[in-house]
Order: C-alpha cells, then structure tokens, then sequence
C-alpha cells in the first residue's frame, strides 16, 4: 500500500510540474483571469478588508501589491515592517484573491537617496535626479543593486512559500522613463562593457570609425557615453548604437539579478515576470531570459492617438494592443499577460478624455484574443491624494461605487463563465487560418539605428512596421513577431520589414527558408549595414542581392510635399518616404516600377522563386500602405492562399476555439458570421467598441 501512495505522488507531482508555474496559476481549462491592483499602504487599514470582498465580488481573482512600497517595508536602514503586508495578504487570501508580490526597486527609500547620492542616475545636461517620484535610482550602481537584493532577499524568504501568492513582478515599467543615465556609475560600467566587447582600443577605434573627425581613443578612460548635450551636433552612431545596447543590457541584468535572487527562495510553483512599456527605450525584452514569461503595460486613450473616425480617440488603435501581444507572446516562457490596463480615464495624457462605453472590455478582449492568460487593470480605486488623483479606478473616488471601467469588467467575468462552458481543449486553428501565418521579424537594434539616422524628416521605424502589421491583421493572418532565435521555418511566410542590420549568417538563414518552400517578403533598408552599423565595402546592401534578385539598388527621398508615382499592375500609386530604385538580375520578375523621376522604369518591388519558395522585395515606403497591400495579397494569392479584407481597425483573431472579432472604428460594422456558427457573446452588427465571439 505504501508503494501505491508513493507512486501515486509521483504521478501526481510529475503532472502538476510538467504543466508550466504560469499554467500552474492560470489553468488552460480556465481560459483568462482578471486582475486589479491594489495599494494596501494608500489606504486606511480598516478598509483594507471592504476593499478587497468587493474586489472578488466583482469577479476579480488576483490582486497586485507593493511594488512602490519599500518606505513602507524598511522606513530607515535595518529596519523592517512586513506586518502591514502579512495582513493585507492574509485579507486577500480570505476572499480568495491571489497575490503577485511585486519588488520594490522603482522606488527607493528617501534615508537611500539621501544618504548614498551615488545611487541616483544623472540626466544629460549633468543634473543629477533628485528623490521622489520613481525610477530615480541607477541600475548600473553596485551599491543600489546591493540594497534591492537585501529587500529583495527578505521578501522572498517572507513570502516564497506563502500560498496565496502565486508570482512575483519585478519593478515596474523599468526604463527610466526613457532616459538614459549618465551618471559616473553608468560612465564606469559603460567603459568596462566595451572592453569586454571589442578586447583592445584599437579595435574599438576601427568599428566606430574614429580615425574621422580625430575622434580616435588611445584608452578606454577617455571614453565617455555619448551624450548630444555635451558635442555640438549628433553623436558618432556607432557610439549610440553601442550606448543603447548598453543600457538595454543594464536594465535586463538588473531585471535577470532579482529573478535569480528571488529563485532562491521561492517555491517552485510561484512564477516570475515584469511589466514593461513595448518599444521603448532602453527596453529589450529578449535579453531578459530569467524571467518565466513577460508583460506589457498600455493605456490606448491619452490623447496622443487620433484613432480612427471621429471617436477614434476613444477607442485607441488596433496596433498598440494587436502588435504587443503577437510580439510578448513570442518572448521567454511563450506566454504573457497585461500587467497594467487603464479602466477609464487617466491623469497624465495631452488631454485625457472618457473611453468611450465598451472600449475597456473592448481591449480586455483583444488581449484575451491574442492568447493572453491574464489582464490586471491599473488601478482599484482612485487615489485622494498625492499622485494619479484624476486616474480612474475600478471604483469612484468614493471606494463604494464602481466606475463604468468597473461596470465592464464585471460583465467580462460573467461572460468568461459562458467561454469556459464552451471550450474544447481539443481545437486545433482551421487550416484556412494556419495557411496565413506569418512572422513578423523585429530587433530593437534594427529600430535603435534606424531611429538615430533616420536619412529623412519623413522615416518612422514603427510607423514603417506596423503598416506591414496592420495590412496583415487586414488579412486575418495570424501573426507573430518574432526575433532571430525563432524557428523559421514554422512560418509560411516570413516578412523582415526595414531589416538594416545582418550578417551572413541570417542571410543563410533566410536562402535555406526561401529554398525549403518559405515565402519570404523584405523591405526598404533591409541589409544596408553589418551588425555594428558599418557599411557593406561593397554595393550598398550587397548581401541580399543574390536572394532577392537584385543587380543594383540606390535609395531616393521626395520633399514632403511631393510625390513621385509607381506603377503596378495597371495601377498607379504614389511614394514620397523612401524608395529603394532597383534593376534586376535575371530571372527575376519585376512587379512595380517608378512612372517618373530621372530613374522611370526602374524596379519599384521584384519577386524571383528560389527552390520551393519565394522572395518578395518591396523597395517603396508609401503613405496609404496601398501598393504594399496589394503586393503582399499577391504574395499570399501566387502561393494559393486566401485571404480576407476587413477595414483598419476591424480585428479578428482566433483562440482556443474561439473566433473573436472587435470594433476600433467609429462607425458600426457588420460582421460576416457562417450559419452555423454558435454566437456566444455580441451578434454581427458590431457597435464602435464592440465585440463578438463565436465557434464553428
């Protein structure tokens, strides 16, 4: 009998750990959680108990705590309060909610700036941040990675086998806010991570050209981070791309030293992640691999976006959620969640109106589609005082009376119960849907160098990618973005929009993807430069030729006021960003070219066939996307796959079963739902913010 018992455990045991900890803390069968945050310590302790029964009766199933909370855990040196948090844990545990306990590094103590300054990071115009607020303290700091491991350390040995905590956030939004830190402990560390790249001065001289401009270095000391406030035009390029790889691997060793602090102590179950800010600056998600998945933060309506229509600004844009979650779900542990959605209004956007009514449960649902396991609305309850007052929370300022954000989240949890009676863990994606997959190549190198030398007042990197990205989801092509570690070979088709920096070896990569049957889509710029920026000693883009088909190429640049004309198909389309000018090898088909200009008649976008695939070359950056639209829907077509044509702003994807459409625009759309589809939530006539789910 004993024998049984012990291989039944085992049994037991190698079921739960074959499941992975996000599994763990998110059951498949389940589908999505919904979480909120909470701040324990902003708030008088007898409502802390209120607080939080409401939060699980609304249907709630995870709270967030304490990452803005070291004051409040070590209030001087040594000296440490954890009783506050052993309580509101144990509140949260009462009423079923599960806690992520966050670390407190955003946030150090004000006896930590005061009394060790060297901690905190330094502008460019050599003012040094002061206390208060957040992200104030240098990653690149000995001293301070010192004290976030003590804190960090604590915590974990507190709460690493407590069951009501199910993972841990590191920080939050780590990227101080997009500055770069030129204190002397980021000066020094900057010196040290050259040294370790390029060995001896001489070969550091050579990669960033230095012999020009006198700006060669005899040592490493005499090298400082470029800095555009101290030199009187833009820095050297291959300095800047160095400076933001630099800092990218700063902020994700800071990220990697608390994951592994944190995995001393903790449970095996409980897991480990971040939020950060997409596309942003010094963030590189890929080089944060000791975490177990990652998320995101987004706030759609801040007035920074027009969106689409009239309302548009309401609603956000498809993109800004769309490409976030097709991007992390591609990171370390396959999986992520939003960490940070507003529920409402905001306090800090160029003016920050009322989403419109549905458009919170809109986007809950769009992170839903995309595979998300989890959203946590940002915040609870709107704060009386101090920072964020005007920001929304689940609950009116009143901490009774739920907002309309709140209203919503309470009818998504309701109809979660309707999806989970519905599921199937057996559907598979509809082969019509899998024969469009596509990734979607990215690498923040790409953007950073682009970004720097632009080449014209008109180039926008993101602009540039998520035209490709839009006209896709346009398709109802399932999309990945994905990085240069991804397989392939798993994609139909592969597109590398704007991929300025390569080597022979991706160039290999792509020939062998190409001749396997890969249908492979590149755009302008792509493989001008080696991996530190340099250009080729060769034809301008030279290692690509043979790929794509391409005898010689030249780039041009129209005024912004005017426009040059491309030809395609008994079609006319206009271009005035970027034009890569191309004449062909043979062999080669050529699909546009330029109608006038001193190049007419040259090659605008060429195809060529290589093996079982195809390589699609697409020279023109245009405004309306028009030419670029058509030439992909040919691209998918000459490889006998159909697509579909939803408007911008009209999103459908497919998950578990599930197809899931979504309404950004402003005008009502009508939906095309097969007979025998089982409409489970919404109907075709899809109002502005609304949504329909239904199975085949």
């Amino acid at each position: 009998m004993r024998n049984l018992i012990v291989v039944f455990l085992l049994l037991f045991s190698t079921t739960v750990y074959s499941q992975s900890r996000v599994d763990v803390s998110f059951p498949k069968k389940d589908l999505f959680a919904l979480g909120s945050y909470y701040y324990p310590e902003q708030w008088d302790s007898c409502q802390w108990e209120r607080d939080l029964k409401k939060m699980a009766e609304m249907g709630i199933t995870f709270t967030h705590f304490a990452e803005f909370a070291w004051g409040m855990m070590e209030p001087e040196e040594g000296k440490y309060d954890f009783e506050w948090l052993d309580r509101a844990v144990s509140l949260a545990g009462k009423y079923g909610l599960k806690v992520i306990m966050c670390t407190p590094s955003p946030t150090p103590p004000v006896w930590l700036s005061k009394n060790y300054p060297d901690i905190l990071i330094q502008r460019d115009n050599g003012m040094k941040i002061q206390h208060g607020r957040r992200q104030h303290a240098s990653w690149s700091s000995d001293r301070y990675r010192s004290y976030v491991g003590n804190i960090v350390s604590r915590l974990a040995e507190r709460y690493g086998d407590n069951p009501t905590i199910i993972g841990w956030q590191i920080d939050n939004e780590p990227g101080h806010y997009g500055m770069t830190d030129y204190s002397e402990n980021a000066q020094h560390k900057f010196r040290s991570w050259l040294k370790k790249k390029y060995g001896t001065i001489d070969e550091l001289n050579k990669t960033w050209g230095n012999t020009f401009w006198s700006e060669t270095y005899q040592t490493f000391d005499q090298i400082r981070l470029p800095n555009a406030q101290e030199l009187p035009e833009k820095p050297n390029p291959h300095a800047m791309l160095d400076l933001n790889r630099f800092m990218a691997d700063e902020l994700a060793g800071f990220v990697n030293m608390q994951a592994d602090l944190l995995r001393k102590h903790i449970d095996k179950k409980q897991w480990i992640t971040t939020n950060l800010i997409p596309i942003f600056n010094p963030v590189d998600p890929v080089r944060m691999d000791h975490l177990d998945f990652t998320t995101y933060t987004r706030y759609l309506v801040t007035g920074h976006k027009q969106g689409i229509g009239e309302q548009g600004f309401r609603l956000g844009i498809p993109e800004d959620i769309g490409f976030a979650n097709d991007q992390f779900r591609n990171f370390v542990g396959k999986a992520y969640g939003v960490m940070e959605l507003q529920p409402g209004q905001v306090n800090w956007g160029l003016y920050n109106p009322q989403p419109m009514p549905g458009a919170v449960r809109m986007w809950v649902y769009h992170v839903f589609a995309g595979g998300g396991k989890f959203v946590c609305n940002y915040r609870f309850r709107q704060p009386l005082r101090g920072s964020e007052q005007y920001h929304y929370g689940m609950l009116l300022p009143d901490g009774v009376t739920m907002s309309p954000g709140g209203e919503e989240y309470v009818r998504i949890a309701e109809e979660l119960k309707k999806l989970r009676a519905a599921y199937n863990p057996k559907s598979r994606m509809p082969e019509q849907l899998a024969s469009r997959r596509i990734g979607i190549l990215f690498d923040m190198s790409n953007y950073w160098e682009m970004e720097f030398q632009k080449q014209t007042d008109q180039w926008s990197t993101m602009t540039h990618v998520n035209k490709y990205y839009n006209l896709l989801k346009g398709f109802a092509a399932p999309v990945d973005v994905i990085s240069e570690k991804e397989d392939f070979t798993k994609y139909p088709f592969l597109i590398a929009p704007a991929y300025q920096l390569l080597d022979s070896a991706l160039v290999e990569r792509w020939t062998k993807y190409v001749e396997n049957g890969g249908h492979l889509i590149l755009t302008c710029r792509t493989g001008q430069k080696d991996r530190n920026a340099k250009l080729w000693e060769a034809p301008l883009a030279a290692p690509i030729y043979h790929l794509a088909g391409i005898d010689k190429l030249f780039y041009d640049h129209m005024p912004s006021n005017l426009y040059g004309k491309i030809g395609s198909d008994g079609k006319e389309y206009t271009w005035n960003n970027w034009a890569d000018v191309m004449t062909s090898l043979p062999g080669t088909e050529i699909w546009a070219t330029y109608s006038d200009q001193f190049y007419k008649g040259a090659a605008s976008v060429i195809h060529r066939k290589s093996g079982k695939g195809t390589v699609t070359y697409i020279g023109a950056d245009t405004d309306d996307g028009l030419l670029e639209k058509e030439v992909m829907r040919r691209v998918y077509s000459e490889a006998g796959v159909k697509t579909e044509n939803l408007p911008y702003g009209v999103v459908k994807e497919w998950r578990d079963g599930f197809y899931i459409v979504l309404n950004y625009t402003s005008d009502v759309q009508q939906i095309a739902i097969p007979e025998k589809a089982e409409i489970l939530i919404g109907n075709a006539r899809l109002e502005p913010a609304g949504v329909v789910v239904w199975k085949e």
